[in-house]
């Protein structure tokens, strides 16, 4: 990797116990809720409340049994370079994330032309990729060009 390439690495240490079920395929969220709402999900021997939020290390339970999620969300901030396509084809020569080299499946959010340079987000959560890009959250994009 050239020497003036910035990555910053962050794993979210903490998901709202619906979504953690979810993720775990325990449930659907609204599913997920039902259990909460009959008792049947603890945290550390607690019962769980709905919003409750799950911290790496927590044992969650459901009806006894243990849940585990494979995965956390990582979240990359990059400066991309100048000739880096915003893409995850890997057919496609220089591409985002064979630049990244990450082990995990991830996709940028949003694009930058391969001639441009700037901050570019690189997830593996899909939840978070809908929120930010859907048209019906009307989320004011700003674009500084020169």
């Amino acid at each position: 990797m050239p020497s003036s390439l910035n990555i910053f690495f962050m794993v979210v240490i903490t998901i709202r116990i619906k979504i953690y079920l979810s993720e775990a395929g325990k449930a659907s969220r609204r599913g997920a809720d039902k259990l909460i709402s009959e008792g049947r999900v603890t945290i550390n021997g607690k019962r769980d409340q709905i919003g409750d939020q799950v911290n790496p290390g927590d044992d969650v339970l459901v009806s006894g049994a243990p849940v585990r999620v494979a995965r956390n969300h990582l979240y990359i901030a990059l400066n991309k370079p100048v000739g880096i396509t915003s893409t995850t084809e890997k057919n496609v020569k220089g591409n985002i994330v064979d630049l990244v080299n990450h082990p995990l499946r991830i996709f940028n959010i949003g694009r930058l032309d391969k001639d441009s340079e700037g901050l570019i987000l690189l997830t593996n959560d899909g939840d978070i990729v809908n929120e930010i890009l859907r048209a019906e959250h009307k989320h004011e994009k700003e674009y500084i060009v020169s």
